[in-house]
């Protein structure tokens, strides 16, 4: 996807590339493309208008693209679309694609991270609480969504934190991100942690290396992390507020309070770029 953007970015047009099948090499990584049913389910828009046409103007670079939404964006002659986890703009004559960051100077905001902090909100509304794994002290002033796998640094860093992280006011909901992929080991451990008889007891030994009996179970585990793909998530820990807002990888407990309090003051919180990890 990215080999792609960046040849459209070389000085393609889109209108010239109407027609052509998508290469191979897309058509295999749009095989594993996550819920490009669920995006071609929204993919109506009246014939004639800009939505149509950069609709038509992307899928005629590669007909499988998985576009989860195009609305009329900030900037004026363009459209915003959601594809594969990351913001793109689409002139309103379908011709012309950028990438990068469109920035509000006046309002000093990320348009694209705005546009994608709406998508994650509805996109874990898909996750009920039940199938979440929740470290929360009582009457919590915050509540962050945590993508998180068994195996990254990162990771059992901050879960190692946990306590401290409540003592913040901070309620912490674990959604599974096997970062190697589904059906490695990795995702098999985390099968095993959602479908323990104590989730919480059995990632906390997860994170420490320790043994956990081999389980299975219907699980949500490899629909939390398609769910990720589709928010552009890469790397974990990744930490989300309520409101969508991406506060990044691991931060200290009192960084992460810090930045909650920032967010609820309507400022823009440093995010962390800490992620992975040995």
């Amino acid at each position: 996807m990215k080999t792609l953007l960046f040849l459209a970015l070389a000085g393609f047009s889109l209108s010239a590339c109407a027609g052509d099948g998508a290469t191979p090499a897309a058509a295999a990584n749009a095989k594993d493309a996550p819920a490009a049913a669920a995006a071609s389910a929204k993919s109506k828009a009246a014939p004639g208008t800009p939505e149509a046409r950069a609709r038509a103007a992307l899928k005629s670079l590669d007909p499988n693209m998985p576009i989860e939404r195009i609305e009329d964006a900030a900037v004026p002659g363009f459209q915003a679309a959601i594809v594969g986890g990351q913001v793109i703009y689409v002139s309103d004559d379908g011709k012309y694609l950028l990438q990068g960051t469109a920035y509000d100077i006046a309002a000093r905001k990320d348009l694209g991270e705005e546009a994608m902090k709406d998508l994650r909100v509805e996109l874990l509304r898909d996750i009920p609480l039940k199938d979440r794994i929740v470290f929360a002290p009582k009457d919590p002033r915050y509540t962050v969504t945590v993508f998180t796998d068994v195996e990254c640094g990162y990771c059992r860093k901050l879960h190692g934190e946990i306590a401290q992280i409540n003592a913040q006011g901070i309620a912490v909901q674990y959604v599974a991100f096997p970062r190697m992929g589904l059906g490695s080991e990795d995702f098999r451990k985390m099968v095993s942690v959602w479908c323990a008889a104590d989730p919480k007891t059995a990632l906390t030994a997860a994170k420490l290396d320790r043994p956990i009996p081999t389980r299975e179970c219907t699980n949500p585990v490899a629909m939390q992390f398609r769910l990720g793909q589709r928010m552009g998530l890469t790397g974990t820990p990744l930490i989300l507020a309520q409101d969508g807002t991406a506060l990044g990888g691991y931060l200290p407990p009192e960084q992460l309070r810090k930045a909650l309090d920032e967010l609820a003051e309507g400022q823009a919180p440093v995010a962390s770029t800490a992620t992975g990890g040995p």
